[in-house]
């Protein structure tokens, strides 16, 4: 086996793994890590018009997503006194889990610095692995600093998200496992956010495909709401953003890694966006369609394709990142899912203030077979014309479709109605 990246060093000094180190650290990952299952979606690869879609499902791996693959191929590479020292992560969700799992089964102490508010399930999950867990700070970046800190105090090691050599190793060993599975694939789709995943697998795939003659092509995908790769792109270089708030936090990173963005411009071929709206539709689609649970960032490579951003023709692979979704946030997310598939409607219907209309109303919205679920009547409304009320109607639906028709029949009625907002 080569030395790992031979002569290629690129910025920060770490080289770029070659596929001898992608297929060293799958035997290594595989100690501890499941070879997750490949599932064929007909549902999707029909939509799509392609003849495959391939689900790799990382969300049913153990710690319940990707990262515990990185961080086990990392903590195998300390020595004996790194480890007496023990480990440090700041992480407010799957690299918290992902270290804690792997420093235990290395029997490795860990200190994982959270946030304040991290949604309780990591927080939990986290100690069940047993790390000390620190909270510290209203925000990630005091987090952060707060994990530096200790650092310098104790002389523990920094275990990094994403921008290390043997992260990038261990999150690619994803590919080979595809790759062993599925000799067809052409396209995989795969999320980014400080850009480990998506490095380590578009360079494990672009070098496996190379060495059996053909090729394969990689998508990557980001919020929209914090994409750094794309300016970066553009730049030449990483780039800090300003970042808005996103359901994707797992890959809401404000600025890319110098290997990462390094080997994401190399053997990434195309970047996307996806808005929230496009996650919620997926997770939604993935629960309806797979019976799979993903969290938003797991299901931002499905909500490139079915919003049509990411455009594929032949087989594809898309993976599915985690699983840890706040049962608080999937219950938002579904609601929202359903409102931006059309399938939960707000109605906005201006009535005439006498007796008989919201029975009118109702008995309408019955007849195209649609379920009112909440009612909202009122006539104080400052805007309202002195003899008219509004009605707010929340109704379920089967489509965009149907919900055009709901709402036609109701103008046909000599309604004046709104879908989702105010007079």
């Amino acid at each position: 086996m080569s030395e790992r990246g031979g002569a290629d060093p690129v910025s920060g000094g770490f080289p770029i793994p070659t596929l001898d180190d992608f297929e060293r650290a799958a035997a290594v990952v595989h100690r501890v890590a499941r070879n997750t299952p490949l599932e064929s979606s007909r549902f999707l690869a029909e939509s799509l018009g392609v003849p495959k879609v391939y689900l790799k499902c990382e969300n049913l791996q153990r710690t319940g997503a990707y990262k515990l693959r990185g961080a086990y191929n990392r903590l195998v590479q300390l020595t004996p006194e790194e480890r007496a020292r023990g480990v440090v992560a700041a992480s407010a969700g799957n690299h918290a889990q992902g270290v804690a799992f792997a420093a235990r089964e290395l029997g490795i102490s860990a200190t994982i610095f959270m946030p304040l508010g991290v949604a309780l399930p990591k927080l939990q999950a986290t100690r069940r692995y047993g790390a000390e867990v620190r909270l510290v700070g209203d925000t990630f970046d005091a987090t952060l600093e707060a994990s530096r800190a200790f650092v310098e105090e104790s002389g523990a090691m920094m275990i990094p998200p994403f921008d290390h050599p043997a992260i990038i190793e261990g999150q690619g060993t994803v590919a080979i496992e595809m790759l062993d599975a599925a000799s067809d694939i052409e396209t995989v789709v795969v999320a980014i956010g400080g850009g480990g995943l998506a490095s380590g697998v578009a360079a494990a795939a672009k070098l496996r495909a190379e060495r059996e003659g053909r090729r394969i092509r990689v998508i990557g995908v980001q919020a929209e709401n914090t994409s750094a790769f794309l300016p970066s792109l553009e730049a030449g270089r990483p780039v800090t953003i300003s970042t808005s708030p996103t359901i994707a936090d797992g890959i809401a990173v404000a600025r890319p890694g110098d290997l990462t963005f390094e080997m994401v411009r190399r053997y990434v071929d195309e970047v996307v966006t996806v808005s929230d709206d496009d996650i919620a539709r997926a997770i939604v689609m993935l629960l309806e369609r797979t019976k799979l649970v993903v969290e938003p960032a797991g299901a931002a490579g499905v909500a490139a394709l079915i919003s049509g951003k990411a455009r594929v023709s032949g087989p594809t692979a898309v993976i599915l990142s985690g699983g840890n979704i706040d049962p608080l946030l999937l219950q938002r997310v579904i609601g929202h899912g359903l409102a931006a598939s059309s399938r939960y409607l707000k109605l906005r219907i201006l009535l005439p203030d006498v007796p008989g209309q919201l029975v009118r109303t109702a008995a309408i919205v019955a007849s195209k077979n649609a379920n009112v679920i909440e009612v909202i009547h009122t006539r104080h409304a400052t805007e309202l014309p002195i003899s008219d009320v509004e009605l707010e109607l929340h109704i379920e639906t089967r489509g965009v479709e149907h919900g055009q028709d709901v709402v036609q029949a109701l103008r046909d009625a000599g309604y004046v109605v709104r879908v989702g907002e105010r007079y």
